[in-house]
C-alpha cells in the first residue's frame, strides 16, 4: 500500500512506523522524567503519565508492559512503589503481586511466575 505525494511513491507502512517510533521513544522519555520529578512534583509526573498515554492511545499503541505496572488500572494515576502505592508477595494459590494505590485505595494482583513454569 503506497500514496503518492508529489511524484514520489511514499510507503504508508513506513510512515506508519516512523511515527510510532517517535512515538515510542516519546513515551520512554515521558516515563523517564516521571519517575525523576514525583519525589518534587507529583502533579507534573502525573501529568507526563496522562500525555504518554494520550500518545499511546492517538498512535494506537501500546505501552510496554513495565509501564503498565506503573499505572493504577482503576484511577489511571502514575503509581511508584515506595512513594505512593504498596507492593506486597502473597503466597497463596498462586504466588502473585498486590499493588495498593494510595490514590485510589484499589488493589491490583501481578501473577508471579511459578518455579514449576521455569
Amino acid at each position: 500500500m503506497s500514496i503518492k505525494t508529489y511524484g514520489k511513491r511514499v510507503n504508508v507502512l513506513t510512515e506508519m512506523n516512523t511515527t510510532r517510533r517517535i512515538a515510542l521513544q516519546r513515551i520512554h522519555i515521558l516515563f523517564r522524567l516521571a519517575k525523576e520529578t514525583i519525589h518534587e512534583d507529583p502533579q507534573l509526573a502525573q501529568r507526563y503519565v496522562k500525555v504518554a498515554r494520550k500518545i499511546a492511545m492517538a498512535t494506537k499503541l501500546r505501552l510496554p508492559k513495565e509501564y503498565r505496572q506503573l499505572i493504577c488500572r482503576h484511577c489511571k494515576s502514575f503509581i511508584l512503589p515506595g512513594v505512593n502505592c504498596r507492593v506486597r508477595i502473597q503466597q497463596r494459590r498462586e504466588s502473585h503481586m498486590v499493588v495498593t494505590c494510595f490514590n485510589c485505595g484499589k488493589c491490583s494482583r501481578i501473577p508471579l511466575k511459578s518455579r514449576r513454569n521455569k
